[in-house]
């Protein structure tokens, strides 16, 4: 239903790279769920470049961890290249190039979505990266729809968007929003569908407020695109890919996760995150996906401040004892839909 390249995926939906969060542990959940794609989180190319622990802990993968795509970020065409070949020879499935990323410190580096603004710089980057990595390997780029909302930014967004395709990339994914809206505002959708139409048949993901399989399916159907990358909406969610796979499949949605199902998987997904982390630093990080997982849960607040309050291993199972007793007579689980109800649980982007 998806073909990036030589890879062909089931289901037209994958997850996003999302800095911070889609490390193996959040990827092999996600499979476990059935996403048929997942994303590294966004890595520096020089970070990443240098000799150490912070290469060796990401070159490191898991071999159900596939197929899966390597994201970079960075600002001179050489060390992206560098990066690259990296990745490719780690056994990275596809290599993505972040032209996205909107947080300030990245812009202020003329990094991510700077680049948007540096057409000919960006176009630099692609040929340089698609020189280096292995033919049979896909390169792909993420792109937000310009810098801002002006006419000179749209014609730059457009330079890049061609440049890419003619220069061998399998597929662009298009977030519906500028750099300088940020989060702010909805995904303009709508450019999706002129983006798709422009570049025929070539490969369009789209992006952005994408929080229910109603809202895969909507844009799968308004900007006719060829697939989807799900972001915030499958942090703490990843029933998302589950529902997506059973309503491609023609089956009825499935009732959303009981609380027994959501402490199940929050326990694994510890586990997960112990074995690639360790003991001490597995809490720090689970802290911030406890708080969207909690969003699921019938009592959304009351089990966030209990996430943020834990420290340790023990403090955390004590928390999946008290919030999701599988004895206990719990609410239905609650089905996440929008923003707000990361919003709702306190975990704001």
């Amino acid at each position: 239903m998806l073909q990036i390249g030589p890879i062909a995926l089931d289901m037209p939906v994958v997850q996003a790279a999302l800095s911070g969060y889609s490390d193996t542990a959040m990827r092999l959940i996600a499979r476990r769920h059935g996403a048929p794609f997942a994303l590294h989180e966004v890595v520096l190319d020089r970070s990443l470049n240098h000799a150490g622990k912070f290469q060796r802990k990401t070159l490191r993968l898991d071999p159900a961890d596939h197929p899966v795509g390597g994201q970079i970020m960075g600002a001179e065409p050489g060390q992206f290249a560098e990066a690259a070949a990296l990745m490719a020879q780690s056994g990275f499935d596809l290599i993505d190039i972040n032209f996205g990323c909107p947080v300030k410190k990245v812009l202020g580096r003329c990094r991510g979505g700077y680049l948007l603004s540096e057409p000919e710089t960006a176009i630099e980057i692609v040929k340089a990266v698609r020189a280096v990595v292995p033919p049979a390997i896909p390169v792909s780029v993420k792109m937000r729809r310009g810098m801002d909302d002006t006419a000179e930014s749209e014609r730059a967004f457009f330079r890049i968007l061609d440049a890419a395709f003619e220069l061998g990339v399998a597929a662009v994914t298009v977030h519906g929003r500028t750099v300088r809206q940020r989060y702010m505002g909805a995904s303009d959708w709508g450019f999706l569908a002129r983006v798709k139409r422009h570049v025929g048949s070539a490969t369009v993901l789209g992006s952005g407020d994408l929080f229910s399989v109603a809202d895969i399916q909507r844009m799968l159907e308004q900007a006719g695109v060829d697939g989807v990358t799900v972001a915030r909406g499958c942090i703490g969610n990843p029933w998302i890919f589950r529902d997506a796979r059973a309503v491609f499949s023609g089956r009825p949605l499935p009732e959303p996760a009981s609380v027994a199902e959501q402490g199940r998987v929050i326990r694994e997904h510890y586990d997960l995150s112990e074995s690639w982390h360790g003991e001490e630093l597995a809490p720090r990080l689970m802290r911030k996906f406890g708080i969207r997982y909690a969003s699921v849960h019938p009592h959304p607040a009351k089990v966030r401040d209990a996430f943020v309050r834990s420290r340790n291993r023990a403090e955390w199972l004590a928390v999946l004892d008290e919030w999701y007793d599988p004895a206990r007579d719990w609410p239905p689980g609650r089905r996440r839909t929008g923003p707000e109800d990361l919003v709702a649980a306190g975990a704001r982007e």
